[in-house]
């Protein structure tokens, strides 16, 4: 008898499903499948992180969905607590990051839940729901004993923002960094900058409650956009040779655009937000030919199987002091609540969703 078929799985399961675009989502028990395919994973959810990148979903900013209506999530914390045929990487019991980058393992066929008689699509990971069918190279094993609140930061939050900083922008001692957007993946893009020792780390939001958390996260300088040039205060904090490293995480053209003025002749932009369909950039070409770079990022170009288990030792280690990151915490039946929380400014750090409080 498979691992699969010695645990039950659920009949069903709630989760919030998003059936429309710019509308809230609808939180409602959905059938499960009835067993697992080829590389499936079965997670009881603890915790799931909410991105900026649903919200991105939410409102259709990459355009038309094809696939409504379908479950939302990347970044959680679990419990395996079956596994399809094939499985090796994790084993029922294991406690896991359930993460969108991929790791080892089975790429499976998505799961396919059901509601009201419809379909309901999901795809190879997704966490705003109780239960989770994942893809066994969605999700890495951590120690029994990990905190699973924090654990499920390193699903994106933490292993993207450490990522842009030592993958994608390749920030050096001492050189000048600008964030350019103080959410979750902004404030670990300004905790890793301190570890590397930047100077000056300067983040810049519209929200001084996300900028007071950005200092707790080593940033050395603070800018409130809304509180004049943006740019000019930049420069003169930096001096007008400009800066080594802007990371950008609002996706917004203009912003874009400043980014890649004010940046040295050999220095680098680096976008983590994307801006929405049909938004473009214009910049004067010619820099990029003697040294200045420009470049997009895909979640810091992680890698969870190395990444994970190293960012998760220096937590564990008092190296890495993630828990005043997440400042908000809601329940499922309140997601609606913490989305629109998410868009006031009135969530400072990472939100999470609890599913059972009782796994920290």
């Amino acid at each position: 008898m498979s691992q699969a078929t010695m645990t039950v799985i659920p009949k069903t399961m709630k989760a919030a499903v998003l059936t429309e675009l710019k509308s809230p989502l609808i939180v409602a028990e959905i059938t499960m499948p009835a067993q697992l395919e080829i590389g499936q994973v079965l997670v009881k959810i603890h915790f799931s992180g909410i991105c900026g990148s649903q919200l991105g979903e939410i409102d259709g900013a990459k355009g038309e969905d094809k696939y409504l209506p379908h479950l939302l999530g990347h970044e959680a914390s679990g419990t395996v607590t079956a596994i399809g045929p094939g499985v090796r990487h994790v084993r029922p019991g294991d406690r896991v990051v359930l993460h969108w980058r991929k790791g080892p393992g089975i790429e499976a066929e998505p799961p396919v839940y059901h509601w009201e008689g419809k379909r309901v699509n999901a795809g190879w990971v997704t966490t705003f729901n109780e239960y989770a069918v994942v893809s066994e190279n969605r999700v890495t094993a951590i120690p029994a004993d990990s905190n699973l609140e924090v654990a499920a930061l390193f699903g994106c939050a933490v292993t993207t923002g450490f990522g842009v900083v030592q993958n994608n922008a390749k920030v050096q001692i001492g050189e000048s960094v600008v964030v350019f957007g103080a959410g979750g993946i902004g404030l670990s893009i300004v905790q890793a900058a301190s570890l590397v020792s930047a100077y000056p780390i300067i983040a810049v939001d519209m929200f001084d409650n996300k900028l007071q958390l950005a200092t707790q996260m080593g940033a050395t300088h603070i800018i409130n956009s809304r509180n004049g040039d943006a740019r000019q205060m930049i420069l003169d904090i930096t001096g007008n040779a400009g800066v080594d490293v802007f990371i950008d995480n609002t996706g917004q053209p203009a912003i874009i655009e400043m980014g890649y003025q004010i940046t040295k002749p050999q220095g680098r932009v680096t976008l983590v937000g994307v801006p929405r369909k049909g938004s473009n950039i214009n910049i004067y070409s010619l820099p990029l030919h003697f040294g200045k770079g420009l470049s997009g990022s895909h979640g810091g170009e992680a890698n969870p199987q190395t990444d994970i288990p190293r960012y998760l030792g220096l937590f564990r280690n008092g190296k890495l002091p993630l828990t005043p990151l997440i400042t908000d915490t809601y329940s499922l039946d309140e997601i609606n609540t913490a989305v629109s929380d998410m868009r006031s400014g009135k969530i400072a750090g990472r939100c999470m969703i609890s599913f059972d409080a009782s796994a920290s």
